[in-house]
């Protein structure tokens, strides 16, 4: 496998990349089928919440994914379904760019299927078909540049620079993150035969384009004093230091990829060492991995660096066992395939919402803490337009709903008209540059915080109500559980405004 001649097929056919079509289509399906059994993340809250407010850039992220959602929402509505869409269709391009991987580095129908697979079931995948996140958009930008660059060192048509140029600029639209693979496009380049194309013009039209494309969000960042850099400071701090950031080897495995595809990423890498052609890809996987391992990133960060690797594997996996007799090649496909089933059901029993009561359910929640996430938004909102109704009119007349969290204001501005509540009031994240009420209210609900917390920021607070996410233990029922009503803040809301400017 180490040659370049083992990576040569010139007579692909096209039914071989109809499975890849057809594993795409059916993970899609599948997605369609089951995206409305709960309700929105936390995190989609505020993508939807800023979708409504559209910017070229938001304190957390940059603005492609809260724009993909005002397409949606103006489309849809407030459809689980529906703003699913394009992270579903996210993933299915995904799954099919892991299967063309693998054809164009030589596999044939099984090594293309292969591949495709150990895409779709790789748990980070299947998420990002769940549910509307950037990692969704993310995911697919890296697997199109591996795919895009081995179209390049494939074809050695420099015009491929394009290509990549405009998924890194899409990807640096969608998530910062994306940096710790131009550094490993750019150690690739210099550590392999492809340092040829520093001196051709194509490869800075590709850094040009991506650059335009990111230009807004740049200009963005400018105006707003690089808001979003401290963002990722503070969050990085916090997660470093109450534990999101351990067990980074072990998520590469748990999350990242498919566990029944671990010996394909190790062959795939193997592979692309040893080939000088490819050689670039494997800097394109080592080095964001081993930088996330040194910034102290969290495990999924790397989840894009897995699928090129997958699909080497499945060619070398396909020719390998291409070579045995009948019998010992039909054996091990056999045990492999059925290995890779198992794992895959007990990842789709994780990951995937199946069902709306019972065991299965009850398995999900008890192993998936962003499914746990999902419950509970509209009985909130319902919740606080019941204590809005049980105030006497004039305190109704000059009532705000402050916030204690994104998802929170997310609930409020999204499900809040049915109840015609007033829009929240918050200070996380984009939430702080929106203001705050005026004329100034008089009366407060407060969500998110504690007896101390509300008592300390306003006047005259009350227990109001409760907030139970449906009996499911979720950080809104165990850490934000009350619902206050109280006066005034005890501070002027200027003052106010600028002791809380909050990340999260």
């Amino acid at each position: 496998m180490g040659t370049e001649a083992t990576l040569t097929r010139p007579d692909h056919r096209a039914s071989d990349s109809l499975f890849v079509f057809g594993i795409a289509i059916a993970v899609a399906v599948l997605h369609l089928l089951t995206n409305n059994r709960y309700g929105f993340h936390r995190d989609e809250l505020q993508f939807l919440s800023d979708a409504l407010h559209l910017d070229w850039g938001f304190v957390p992220y940059p603005p492609l994914t809260p724009f993909l959602e005002h397409i949606l929402l103006s489309i849809f509505g407030v459809s689980m379904v529906g703003l699913r869409l394009f992270a579903v269709l996210a993933q299915a391009t995904a799954i099919i760019a892991g299967g063309f991987m693998a054809r164009d580095l030589g596999g044939g129908r099984l090594a293309q299927a292969t591949a495709a697979l150990a895409v779709a079931f790789a748990p980070i995948s299947l998420f990002g078909g769940t549910e509307f996140q950037y990692t969704s958009f993310d995911y697919l930008w890296w697997v199109l540049i591996a795919w895009f660059t081995i179209r390049l060192l494939k074809t050695d048509n420099p015009r491929w620079w394009l290509g990549i140029g405009a998924a890194v600029g899409l990807g640096l639209e969608t998530k910062y993150a994306i940096a710790f693979l131009i550094a490993g496009i750019l150690v690739g380049v210099v550590l392999s035969r492809a340092r040829r194309y520093l001196a051709n013009p194509w490869f800075w039209a590709g850094i040009g384009l991506a650059n335009i494309i990111f230009l807004p969000n740049f200009v963005w960042l400018i105006h707003h004093d690089f808001i979003s850099y401290q963002f990722l400071q503070h969050i990085h701090i916090r997660d470093v230091r109450i534990g999101r950031a351990n067990g980074f080897w072990r998520d590469q495995v748990k999350i990242c990829i498919n566990f029944a595809a671990m010996p394909l990423c190790i062959t795939g890498l193997i592979c692309f060492l040893r080939n000088p052609r490819y050689r670039m890809l494997a800097w394109m996987s080592l080095v964001p991995i081993a930088l996330f391992y040194v910034a102290k990133g969290r495990g999924y960060y790397t989840a894009g660096a897995y699928p090129a690797l997958m699909a080497m594997g499945a060619v070398a996996a396909e020719r390998w066992s291409a070579k045995l007799t009948r019998p010992a090649k039909l054996f091990i496909r056999t045990i492999y395939f059925a290995a890779f089933a198992f794992v895959s059901a007990y990842v789709c029993a994780i990951v995937i919402p199946f069902a709306q009561s019972g065991p299965l359910k009850d398995f999900a929640l008890r192993n998936n803490g962003d499914l746990r996430e999902e419950f509970g938004w509209n009985e909130l909102v319902r919740t606080v337009a019941q204590i809005r109704d049980s105030l006497p009119p004039d305190q109704q007349a000059r009532l705000a709903i402050t916030v204690g969290n994104y998802g929170e204001y997310g609930a409020i501005e999204i499900y809040g008209p049915s109840f015609h509540l007033p829009p929240p009031t918050g200070t996380t994240n984009s939430e702080w540059y929106r203001g705050y009420p005026i004329p100034p209210p008089t009366t407060i609900i407060a969500l998110g915080l504690s007896q101390e917390q509300a008592n300390a920021i306003f006047t005259s607070c009350r227990l109001a109500g409760h907030n139970n996410s449906l009996g499911i233990r979720n950080e809104e029922s165990l850490y934000h559980p009350d619902i206050f009503v109280c006066g005034p803040p005890r501070k002027p809301w200027p003052l106010l405004w600028q002791e809380h400017r909050d990340f999260g």
